[in-house]
């Protein structure tokens, strides 16, 4: 049962809490094109909120919005209970929101260990002196992040290949470290652009699995767009559907698989 301020119970038995974020009556114009139309959908603490539709849809405008990188010209974004005003994308991820992308954007050249590192730059607070000459409380900061990454490394069994370049990686476990550089900045919202795209059957399976963890080990709310509908159906608590920009559906899963609108815009053709 849904409550607006307490959230609700899934079926499994998982407590999910109130409304941590909400998109109210967003629309996104890019010239006379518009991307999104008046938009409204909340996204609730510890749960997995999927976003899906046909190509073309809008879904990665919407999610470049919630990550602060495009600002709408209408509607508002709420989080953690207050109107959030526009806000770049370092902002936004000061605020606890991290993302992956739906091209990969790692450091090819750079080790593993040093990629996951990158996403650590937000807990460091020490100056850019301070970490030149690496005494004092710089030595022991870069310790302490190091230690987090490795716990990360660990968590998602990429262990064996932290001192490779990212350069050498097959393209499955390079969507794996990027998803390491995100959980390394310890968001509170994190944001998953196609994580499985490209992947076999094999690599979908590992990533779903991680993605579960991820949820379930450390609490973290997870905004995910997916294109493979088996996954978006067997991980996410609710979806919310698009189609050239505008909200045809949302709702638990079987709400989504059954809505009429939905099925229709999957048996077209995509929007390119």
């Amino acid at each position: 049962m849904l409550d607006a301020e307490q959230g609700y119970t899934t079926e499994d038995g998982r407590k999910i809490g109130g409304v941590v974020m909400e998109m109210k009556n967003i629309t996104l114009r890019f010239g006379g094109v518009v991307a999104i139309k008046d938009i409204s959908f909340d996204i609730r603490e510890g749960e997995i909120r999927a976003i899906i539709g046909p190509n073309g849809a809008g879904k990665s405008s919407m999610l470049n919005v919630i990550s602060g990188f495009y600002n709408p010209q209408e509607g508002e974004v709420w989080y953690q209970g207050q109107l959030r005003p526009p806000m770049k994308p370092y902002q936004v991820a000061r605020q606890g929101i991290a993302r992956t992308f739906q091209n990969i954007a790692l450091f090819e050249g750079m080790t593993v260990l040093d990629n996951v590192m990158t996403g650590r730059i937000r807990q460091m607070k020490t100056g850019l002196f301070a970490q030149a000459i690496w005494k004092g409380a710089a030595e022991q900061e870069e310790v302490e992040n190091r230690e987090f990454v490795e716990k990360i490394i660990d968590f998602l069994e990429i262990q064996s290949i932290r001192k490779t370049p990212v350069g050498r990686l097959p393209y499955g476990l390079k969507k794996r470290v990027e998803l390491a550089r995100a959980l390394a900045a310890e968001p509170s919202i994190l944001l998953l652009d196609e994580p499985m795209a490209g992947m076999n059957v094999e690599e979908k399976e590992d990533m779903s699995r991680f993605v579960l963890d991820v949820n379930d080990e450390f609490g973290t709310t997870i905004v995910l767009i997916e294109h493979d509908m088996g996954v978006v159906m067997d991980l996410s608590d609710r979806v919310v559907v698009m189609d050239y920009g505008q909200k045809i559906g949302d709702g638990s899963p079987d709400d989504v698989r059954n809505n009429q609108a939905v099925i229709d815009a999957y048996l077209g053709v995509s929007h390119d």
